[in-house]
């Protein structure tokens, strides 16, 4: 059964290590992709304080990234590897994570009331898969906890979707 974190009752750490467990459980023995981003976001959007989107976008053939399941406001479509702060997680083949949106080059404003953006790959055997992207409108939302926390969650999903 699905138990709800209280984000302020603990540590950012452990906040973490609980969710990664959550994740786990609720991800075990399925293993269809667009199933479990649809419960990994919606996971991330209810726990994680201070966030206003969380999904994923999929790597397709010629490096667009394709919109998949997420929680928040209706976002971008389709982004081209390289554009934007997914895009650049993309193309860097690392997390990228941007205190404030409006200092980032090439920024795409899905969401006007977004400030801050922590964009993690999701990568299987050296290739990518796509991205986990979490915006807040809180800038600065995001430090290295969160990354660490959050290229976790990632390679949960990945992992669950073997298959």
């Amino acid at each position: 059964m699905f138990e709800t974190l209280i984000p302020g009752a603990i540590d950012k750490a452990e906040l973490y290590r609980e969710l990664a467990q959550q994740l786990e459980a609720l991800l075990a023995g399925e293993l269809d992709g667009i199933a479990n981003a649809a419960n990994t976001s919606a996971l991330l959007f209810q726990t994680l304080p201070d966030i206003n989107w969380a999904g994923f976008y999929f790597l397709r053939t010629g490096g667009e990234l394709l919109l998949g399941p997420f929680q928040g406001r209706p976002a971008c479509v389709r982004i081209t590897a390289g554009r934007g702060v997914c895009g650049a997680a993309v193309v860097r083949r690392q997390s990228v994570l941007v205190e404030d949106v409006h200092a980032f080059p090439g920024h795409i404003a899905c969401d006007a009331d977004s400030r801050s953006e922590l964009v993690v790959p999701m990568v299987r055997d050296g290739t990518i898969l796509g991205v986990l992207d979490l915006d807040s409108p809180r800038p600065g939302r995001f430090d290295a906890q969160d990354q660490e926390g959050i290229e976790r969650i990632a390679a949960i999903y990945v992992a669950a979707c073997r298959g």
